[in-house]
This record gives C-alpha cells, structure tokens and sequence, in this order.
C-alpha cells in the first residue's frame, strides 16, 4: 500500500483498510509491509490515535 501524504487521506485510507481487510493494525502493517512506528507518529501528529477495541484511528 502506498501511504497517502496527506495525513487526513492517510487516516481515511488506512481506516477504511482496517474496517473492510484487516482485524488489527498488526496485520494490516504486515500484510502491507508498512513500518508501524511511522504509521502510528504521522497519525499521532495531527491527533489521531489507534484505538484497538474499536479496530481504527479516532
């Protein structure tokens, strides 16, 4: 998966690949060889965090 630029696309792309392909962000940064870390700092610097009851970014 080629990650979006921007973080809002990021976000909504990465969100509707957990809802619809994957049960965590574990397996979806796996499957897609995307370096968690830098998923979860790009997100976390507009304020959005990963919440693994509810499988999304909020």
């Amino acid at each position: 998966m080629s990650l979006p630029k921007d973080p809002i696309m990021l976000y909504s792309a990465v969100n509707m690949k957990l809802r619809d392909q994957y049960s965590s962000l574990d397996d979806l940064c796996a499957s897609e060889s995307i370096d968690k870390t830098e998923l979860l700092e790009k997100l976390r610097s507009v304020g959005f965090e990963y919440n693994s009851e509810l499988n999304q970014f909020r």
